[in-house]
């Protein structure tokens, strides 16, 4: 429905849809709650249920077995006061945690408060248990609650036309059935859930898992923003009734809300995302009765929250940050951006001598330099597209007086074309080789392909 809000479907067809969303009270009997900060927060938990999953797709995707009523995902998602940006968390499912004092779900009996994993926190108590759980552990106030399950999440990319993923190697899990190439792999919703529950690659953890849920998120955007999908309201009406079976949110978030969010989301990107995960102590925490947990770290992962309740970007300044010696330091490593380059001068050799140039410091060129119409003002120019500003400014930092125009749709490949005959191509730092912890924050540019 944000989606369709987005793509400027009108207030009736919303509030249709609205009044056919299945709603849940994840705030009854809470008290002592943080107070709200400047933003929206929303919890969105997808959880183990399958039920509107046949019998044939059950066996092709590997999802046999019992639900286990608890929840399978779980995020922590700030939209800036200002709605221009996105901060996603991704919660551990396996986080220590102390449950508090509460009524048994199935039961009805009082349980007094004891250790436990945080994904069952909606096992036994439900969606007001899960959010007491995720508010006293960050402090953040929880203003709205989306429940997603398998159905939907696979109708949601099947609705979008399937989303591409990029792999760096072949991805292969017997016990999920993911089978993927090395490159990119345009997903149908049955390999998207494959791809992001598979739990025994990597280093078999939740949390290489995270990282590729995230990398998700960041496609998802990306697809829903770079083609005619929002543009085209018939192909979600008819998958309107399958989403709405297996979506569930707060009474709180009708019409109104949907309607003002889906025009903020007119201008992301993925660039205008970024996404973290909570930063951990130990990650195999062994507690008694529970097995293997994830324990924080409570000092940084207390700043992370603090962001998200100051409503500040999670990654700090965004423009490329000087050295001491002058060399700036760019948020983008040189290696993952693509750069082509086309020579606008008409001076023999330019064109190849910036590219060699450009590849010494880091970046990756195509190598094969081209020759373009002359310049009007003698200014090299770097084209790109938006939701790459990142990058851009990055590659931005190592030519000196360039000007940045942007080319919506472009893709992920930079085009330098050059007017300067004099330009010259400076050295930059990028971090260092495996100085970024893991759970550092992500930006949508950071994690799509070329």
């Amino acid at each position: 429905m944000l989606v369709l809000a987005a793509g400027g479907v009108g207030h009736a067809m919303v509030t249709g849809l609205s009044a056919d969303v299945r709603r849940v009270d994840p705030f009854h009997g809470l008290t002592d709650r943080p107070r709200a900060d400047n933003g929206v927060n929303f919890l969105v938990v997808g959880t183990d249920r399958r039920d509107g999953l046949s019998a044939e797709q059950k066996k092709r995707y590997n999802l046999g077995g019992s639900a286990c009523d608890c929840t399978d995902t779980m995020l922590l998602v700030h939209l800036s006061g200002e709605r221009k940006r996105a901060s996603v968390v991704s919660l551990p499912r396996d986080t220590y945690t102390k449950l508090p004092a509460h009524k048994n779900r199935a039961t009805g009996e009082q349980v007094a408060a004891k250790p436990a994993k945080l994904n069952s926190a909606y096992t036994a108590g439900g969606p007001p248990l899960t959010v007491r759980a995720v508010e006293d552990l960050t402090n953040v106030h929880i203003d709205h609650y989306l429940e997603v399950d398998f159905t939907s999440f696979m109708s949601t990319v099947d609705v979008l036309g399937g989303v591409p993923v990029c792999t760096e190697k072949p991805l292969k899990d017997s016990y999920s059935g993911l089978d993927l190439p090395k490159g990119t792999t345009k997903l149908n919703g049955g390999q998207a859930l494959q791809y992001v529950r598979a739990r025994h690659l990597d280093d078999g953890s939740d949390l290489s898992r995270m990282k590729r849920q995230q990398r998700f998120i960041a496609s998802v955007i990306s697809r829903a923003t770079d083609t005619g999908v929002l543009m085209n309201p018939v192909r979600f009406e008819k998958v309107a009734s399958t989403l709405l079976r297996s979506v569930r949110a707060d009474h709180g978030f009708g019409t109104a809300q949907m309607m003002e969010l889906g025009q903020a989301m007119r201008g992301f990107s993925p660039a205008s995302s970024e996404f973290a995960s909570v930063p951990l102590a130990d990650a195999d925490y062994r507690v008694p009765e529970l097995g293997s947990t994830v324990k924080w770290d409570q000092e940084e992962a207390q700043k992370l929250f603090e962001a998200l309740r100051e409503d500040e970007p999670l990654s700090g300044p965004e423009e490329p940050q000087p050295e001491p010696h002058g060399t700036p330091r760019v948020a983008v490593p040189p290696r993952s951006i693509s750069v082509e380059v086309a020579n606008a001068t008409g001076k023999q050799g330019l064109g190849r001598r910036v590219d060699d140039e450009l590849r010494d410091a880091g970046f990756s060129t195509t190598r094969t330099p081209s020759n373009a119409p002359r310049t009007q003002d003698g200014r090299t120019t770097l084209t790109y597209d938006p939701g790459w500003d990142r990058s851009a400014r990055s590659l931005a930092a190592a030519l000196p007086g360039v000007k940045l125009v942007k080319a919506p749709h472009q893709g992920a490949r930079m085009k330098v074309v050059v007017g300067d005959p004099e330009q010259r191509v400076r050295e930059v730092r990028a971090p260092e080789p495996g100085s970024r912890p893991a759970e550092a924050p992500m930006r949508g540019d950071e994690v799509s392909c070329d």
